[in-house]
């Protein structure tokens, strides 16, 4: 079995020192959705939810949430990030987010890509809940991670 890499030698919650790594290129693309009701799509698509833009207000909230990931998972390290893209899009069940995002550093990205689609998600249902109890978010999941030598 592999050995956890966020606890110590008594099993103790521990940050990794990620210092000795070297720096690299690291993407981490995410994705997952959420299924509702046709005339919740309808609305959505015609812009016409009380609250605003759907779309839009819920990219906006899956990027915000990458850069906050270091704050909101405990052993999370805190990353500057080279680029964020969160991309929603309508099908006929609901809509499938995806996010990809980009740093160069020492440890990767897949946390920030999880939380960002889940907050995209989570921002879809919370804009969308009055008229639609029946929503659903699955199928969340890491698509890819890579990491690449700096040339």
């Amino acid at each position: 079995m592999t050995k956890l890499t966020h606890t110590d030698e008594s099993g103790r919650a521990n940050m990794v020192d990620t210092g000795g790594k070297m720096v690299q290129h690291r993407t981490a693309t995410a994705s997952g959705r959420i299924n509702m009701l046709p005339e919740t799509l309808r609305l959505v698509g015609e812009n016409m939810m009380k609250k605003g833009d759907v779309i839009t207000v819920a990219e906006i909230a899956g990027i915000q949430a990458a850069k906050q990931c270091g704050s909101l998972i405990p052993l999370c390290h805190n990353i500057m990030l080279d680029q964020v893209r969160v991309t929603l899009e309508a099908d006929e069940k609901g809509i499938a987010a995806v996010s990809t995002i980009r740093c160069t550093g020492r440890t990767g990205v897949e946390m920030e890509a999880l939380t960002a689609v889940t907050v995209s998600l989570l921002t879809v249902y919370d804009m969308c809940k009055a008229v639609d109890k029946s929503m659903t978010i699955t199928d969340i999941r890491l698509i890819k991670k890579e990491k690449h030598d700096i040339a």
